[in-house]
């Protein structure tokens, strides 16, 4: 199976590239806008390469994000898709795209739209905030004396654990929107915000408080969690302790 991975030099497509070629029968192909071992290069953004770096793939996993242009460049993967014969396509998106109404949340499910729209052979599987988001929140903060956090809780989720599961639909049948992909457990703000602060060598006062706004509200209520799909193994509390052991690699945030 030929398979090309967008983003796959990024946090999440590099593990995604890592486990489709632990697979020894499969052929993976990375994008990138620069050159590199074992890359193909193409911009999403102008369209150039896009044609030549689908053409013969029989997969595409699409872990290339752009805040601004999300939906666009969904746009040009999908017709230069068309235009390769149609391939499957596997789209990661966020757990809670529909129910949070923030700006990015909505052009994630924009882009979700689109894709399910396209006549191709798409896979979306929708996954919760990645570790490494959920500590750069803390990170910065935790220098203050006191440290402020949302009444609300997180569902932090390893990118291993979420390329395992994007490596296992890529090899499987399209298969629309699929279950959503949490972390193993559910921890409020301030408890993730202690072991941030803790981790650091620097515990703090953490003092949660409630945010006005429609935006609290869609996360107080939970519309970001996937309760019910407690899906990954690995914990916040061995992500911190991996990265305090220097020859882990720390992932950049989503």
């Amino acid at each position: 199976m030929r398979i090309l991975v967008t983003g796959g030099t990024g946090q999440l497509g590099g593990a995604v590239v890592a486990r489709l070629r632990a697979a020894e029968d499969d052929e993976v192909r990375v994008l990138s806008r620069r050159a590199g071992p074992d890359v193909v290069r193409g911009d999403l953004r102008t369209g150039r390469g896009i044609d030549s770096a689908v053409s013969g793939v029989d997969v595409v996993v699409h872990c290339a994000t752009d805040f601004r242009h999300e939906t666009a460049i969904a746009r040009t993967l999908i017709e230069a898709a068309r235009w390769a014969g149609g391939p499957h396509l596997l789209y990661v998106s966020i757990v809670g795209v529909d129910r949070v109404p923030l700006g990015y949340y909505r052009t994630k499910h924009e882009t979700e739209q689109v894709l399910a729209a396209s006549g191709l052979p798409v896979t979306i599987l929708r996954a919760t905030q990645f570790h490494a988001l959920v500590r750069t929140l803390f990170a910065g903060a935790s220098r203050l004396p006191v440290l402020p956090v949302p009444r609300f809780s997180f569902q932090p989720v390893d990118v291993r654990d979420v390329a395992e599961r994007l490596a296992d639909l890529a090899l499987g049948d399209p298969a629309g929107r699929v279950d959503d992909f949490g972390g193993p457990e559910i921890l409020s703000a301030a408890e993730l915000a202690q072991a941030v602060a803790e981790a650091s060598g620097r515990p703090r006062r953490i003092v949660p408080l409630s945010v006005p706004g429609e935006i609290f509200r869609a996360y107080a209520g939970g519309g970001h969690l996937a309760p019910d799909h407690r899906d990954g193994k690995i914990t916040f509390a061995r992500y911190l302790a991996e990265l305090a052991d220097p020859g882990v690699l720390r992932y950049r945030k989503r």
